[in-house]
């Protein structure tokens, strides 16, 4: 039922960004399309966005012959080099569901499922149809009718890829506005918005954000967190400079907390970084008096320290490389990488905790460590400034450092001098007694400098703060001060794979996550989100959203409760929300709430359209999705929707006042539909046609009836309605109207919140009659009384034949009632009765084209069929039309029911968020979004005898037993004795009750 001002549900959704486009479209048209309004409406309509390369099978899989790459130009290359370095996005939604899909193996009768034509088109059959084009414009043709495209297409891409079907298909979605013609800058203008449309719809699929905004936890006052790491339990280990250590709970409550550095007489220790020795349950901490200390991770007892470092260690790290052999490595303030590698490790700790202590810990010089035969130090020259991060990554055995320095922003090198690491390391243990001696003199010196082939140096402007290495994608990614995510192959330094902008910050923290996308925070508390394969950003959340003030001093993510951690005076936690793998039980259309849908019988497609604004297109014939668009009304609910008579455009009216008109197959918004200084909500729409001129009516809470002239020739994107009818300005609707129905070529109907049904004529603009909805007796003392119209439709033959005493119009009313109104007679209500056997409000109302059969769906999301043949035809009706059957279908309110008589299917949506097919019996296709695909003239394809899973586990769904119940039993498995088999029953209304 309709929602009022005062309880509409928010439906807010930000716009998703758009990927960067690949050139190939924009160029080739721009020569011939620079000046034309339509051109220039779709490059509006893109803000000056560049459409990407799309996925294979689509335009984006260019194959281009060997012997042609000489010929290309530079911008083509270096669009189809780009392409060989990563992986695009899905780009096409026919693909989307292919790999988890179950195919059945369905009988091609009539309709089997194949990709659109567009989907197929390679450059090299691009440029051939850019060069006819060419061609024709030479010879004073500058535009195709659609015997000439086809016969041009079939020529270019071969008559086995390009059936004449689609090929029509393709012209009448190109020429939306049914001119009979199509220009090269019009495909190209089609191509290049569906495809950025199909960019956005891959986003949200891949939709990831932060709960916002951050818990932030108090942390007692003191010196800056320095650094935070994560053990494989999830617990946060968090480390402050003067060396307070503390350990949270994967729930990040304190289990326990100590200042490690022992107050003395002397100077303050500073810490300046740590790491864990697992799986020695050992912290190893970096000082500022050049020590490596470490203490018992337990109960942070100091264990020993290894005294006289060459320099300070700024960054340190720890791995465990084989059996009791482990390394350890810090990268210090000189620009240089030095690397402890350990054998026997156990005992070498056994051997030096006893030692004498020094400040209460058993100490070791590091040039008496380097003499132990089972300790090997070496010290690499790398950077040019002191080292930023610093990690070893034994899956590509090396080790990653970063610095300030442009020249040596990112070094990946090797351990030891030696491309071959495992040789190498078998040659130091056979050799390692003799030569230990010499080995300590020569590396406590000079540290050396590795050969150019042992490492990879990476130049990048303004140098790398922070890093991140994803061996799944053998991908590196760094940020730094020039407030770019770049994005690196390990093995080509010359230049990034990818560079993602929009920091306004330099770039503090970057991490690489399992489920490949890229998470980075710059220095003004910005956190971003990045797809690592369409390399757009997926969220954005600054300092306001998220909560987070102060200066960043350090940030981690924690895999295990995908947890991002940061920490500024305050410490803070986001926790991330993923999209949820599909339930395989339970299927759904959309994210939101359904609230409208229809059938178009040119292209045989399903449009719907959500409470999150977005539209979806399905293929009638198989339940595949084809395309989608979101942000169709600027984030507000989509309310109705119709077609214009050719098919070719969608009409949709939303919440924010507008009705909108779409080529709906690439996503572009043709004109803008509103009254001025309006934006009164539009509750429904019709399109109607009224002495050769046609209009665009819509209706809801302004209470006037808004007539909008549709021309192809007006080139004004925004229009407003013409002139209201006197009547409408006088007598019309006093609260808001609801609904919409038109009766060719004359009749209007309307109804109003109050209960008030009023017919037109169209061409008069007069009210023909005003009908009032009865209230019970009972109803009527009552304060607060809902007597809302929400639904009027006409039988139309009945009209056509114009029975004066028939009843042409349907409405619901309150108490689940259905009226049978006569227009012509002066007592109009003929009927009235209550489909639904829970007395529920019926929320929609279709009828077959012969007006034979009345459909009518409730609030609890059944539908019931009657038959009205001979229904109130003449005299007042005592007693129900005839009952058919009836079977529940949705969950929730159903917003829509459409019957479409040429398939025998009736079409359904609800705000349970489904759109479902049904046999006119009630037998159940299949949900659209479900990965099964259907067949529809194949009924072994269907789900039938199934139902859709959360009704049939539904409490409202179960039957009630007359056992149970002395009264009769309202099942919703009607007995066989009670149903109807009539002869005369059409294919659809005489069969078994689904559920």
């Amino acid at each position: 039922m309709p929602l009022r001002k005062k309880v509409r549900p928010s439906s807010a959704s930000g716009k998703l960004e758009t990927s960067t486009i690949s050139s190939i479209l924009n160029d080739l048209r721009e020569s011939t399309a620079a000046t034309d309004p339509l051109f220039q409406r779709a490059q509006t309509s893109l803000g000056g966005c560049r459409l990407q390369a799309v996925s294979p099978v689509s335009i984006g899989s260019f194959s281009v012959a060997q012997e042609e790459i000489q010929q290309l130009p530079e911008w083509l290359m270096k669009e189809l080099l780009k392409g060989q370095q990563r992986s695009h996005s899905i780009g096409l939604m026919e693909n989307i569901l292919e790999s988890e899909s179950v195919h059945h193996r369905l009988d091609s009768s009539r309709s089997q499922w194949k990709g659109k034509i567009e989907q197929q088109v390679t450059l090299e059959q691009l440029q051939k149809l850019h060069a006819a084009f060419q061609d024709l414009e030479i010879n004073g043709q500058r535009s195709l009718d659609v015997e000439n495209f086809k016969r041009t297409l079939k020529k270019c891409m071969g008559s086995q890829n390009a059936s004449d079907e689609k090929i029509e298909k393709l012209f009448m979605k190109i020429d939306y506005s049914a001119t009979g013609r199509i220009h090269w800058h019009d495909f190209c203008t089609y191509m290049q918005l569906e495809y950025a449309e199909q960019d956005g719809s891959s986003a949200r699929l891949k939709e990831v954000t932060f709960s916002l905004p951050a818990t932030i936890l108090e942390i007692p006052y003191g010196e800056p967190m320095l650094r935070m790491c994560s053990l494989s339990d999830s617990t946060l280990i968090t480390a402050r400079e003067d060396g307070h250590i503390s350990f949270w709970s994967p729930q990040l409550k304190l289990k326990r907390s100590k200042m490690v550095f022992e107050k003395t007489h002397k100077k303050s220790k500073w810490l300046m970084d740590f790491t864990v020795m697992t799986p020695y349950n050992k912290l190893i901490l970096g000082t500022g008096d050049r020590e490596l200390q470490l203490y018992e991770s337990s109960n942070f007892e100091p264990y020993l320290q290894i005294s006289g470092l060459e320099a300070i260690p700024l960054n340190v790290d720890y791995c465990y490389t084989d059996h009791d052999e482990c390394m350890i490595l810090y990268g210090d303030d000189q620009g240089c990488v030095n690397i402890l590698l350990l054998c026997s490790v156990g005992e070498v700790l056994r051997t030096w905790k006893k030692l004498p202590k020094l400040e209460n810990l058993p100490n070791i010089s590091l040039e008496n460590a380097t003499l132990s035969p089972n300790v090997t130090y070496i010290r690499w020259k790398v950077h040019g400034d002191w080292v930023t991060q610093l990690n070893y990554y034994d899956s590509i055995k090396a080790v990653i450092s970063a610095s300030s320095h442009e020249s040596t922003a990112l070094v990946i090198g090797c351990v030891v001098g030696a491309t071959n690491v495992e040789q190498q390391m078998k040659e130091m243990k056979a050799h390692r007694k003799d030569s230990k001696t010499k080995k300590a003199q020569a590396n406590l010196g000079a540290p050396s400098h590795r050969a150019e082939g042992d490492q990879i140096v990476f130049r990048i402007h303004k140098g790398v703060k922070s890093f991140a290495f994803n061996k799944k994608n053998n991908l590196i990614v760094t940020g730094g001060m020039d407030r770019i995510v770049r994005m690196w192959n390990p093995y080509m330094p010359g230049r990034p794979t990818g560079m993602l902008r929009s920091h306004m910050a330099p770039v503090f923290y970057v991490h690489i996550s399992e489920e490949d996308k890229i998470f980075s925070m710059s220095t003004d508390n910005t956190i971003k989100i990045w797809d690592v394969e369409d390399q757009t950003c997926l969220f954005t959340a600054c300092s306001k959203n998220t909560g987070i003030k102060g200066e960043i001093n350090a940030c981690h993510y924690i895999p295990g409760t995908r947890l991002l951690c940061v920490a500024t005076d305050i410490l803070a936690v986001l926790h991330l929300r993923l999209r949820l793998p599909p339930d395989p039980l339970i299927v759904t259309s959309h994210k939101k709430p359904v609230l409208c849908c229809k059938f178009n019988r040119v292209f045989r497609h399903v449009v719907s359209c959500s409470e999150g604004s977005v539209v979806k297109v399905w293929d009638f014939d198989s339940g595949k999705p084809l395309f989608e668009f979101g942000n169709a009304h600027g984030g507000s609910a989509i309310t109705c929707l119709t077609f214009d008579p050719s098919g070719r455009r969608l009409v949709t009216g939303g919440r924010d006042g507008c009705l909108k008109i779409w080529n709906y197959n690439n996503g572009h918004c043709l004109h803008t539909l509103k009254r001025e200084d309006k934006c009164d909500e539009v509750c429904d729409c019709t399109y109607v046609e009224v002495n050769r001129n046609k209009y665009i009516i819509g209706v809801g809470w302004d209470r006037k009836i808004n007539m909008f002239y549709d021309s192809t020739e007006n080139f004004h994107h925004f229009q407003k309605p013409q002139t209201h009818w006197q009547d409408d300005i006088n007598q019309g609707h006093k609260e808001d109207i609801l609904c919409i129905a038109q009766c060719p070529p004359t009749l209007l109907a309307t109804s109003s919140y109050d209960g008030e049904i009023i017919v037109w004529n169209m061409i008069s603009g007069h009210i023909c009659h005003k009908f009032h909805i009865p209230i019970a007796a009972a109803s009527v003392s009552t304060k607060n009384v809902d007597a809302s119209v929400s639904r009027v439709i006409f039988l139309k033959t009945r009209a056509v034949k114009f029975e004066l005493a028939a009843a042409i119009l349907i409405s619901n009313g309150p108490q689940g009632h259905l009226h049978f109104w006569s227009v012509f007679t002066g007592n109009p209500l003929i009927a009235s009765f209550t489909p639904s056997r829970g007395k529920s409000l019926i929320s929609s109302i279709a009828v077959t084209a012969d007006d034979s059969y009345l459909y009518a769906a409730d609030e609890d999301g059944y539908v019931y069929i009657h038959d009205i043949k001979d229904y109130a035809l003449q005299d007042p009706e005592q007693e129900a039309p005839k009952y058919v059957n009836h079977w529940r279908a949705h969950l929730n309110l159903v917003l829509s029911l459409e019957v479409i008589d040429e398939e025998n299917v009736l079409l359904s949506c609800s705000i349970d968020r489904t759109v479902r097919l049904w046999s006119l019996e009630g037998e159940y296709i299949g949900t659209f979004g479900q990965a099964e695909c259907w067949e529809i003239f194949t009924p072994s394809s269907w789900k039938h005898p199934m139902v859709p899973y959360e009704i049939l586990i539904d409490p409202q769904s179960m039957p009630i037993h007359p056992v149970l119940d002395n009264k009769s039993s309202d099942l919703q498995i009607p007995d066989q004795d009670k149903r109807t088999h009539d002869p005369s029953t059409p294919k659809g209304c005489g069969g078994k009750d689904p559920i």
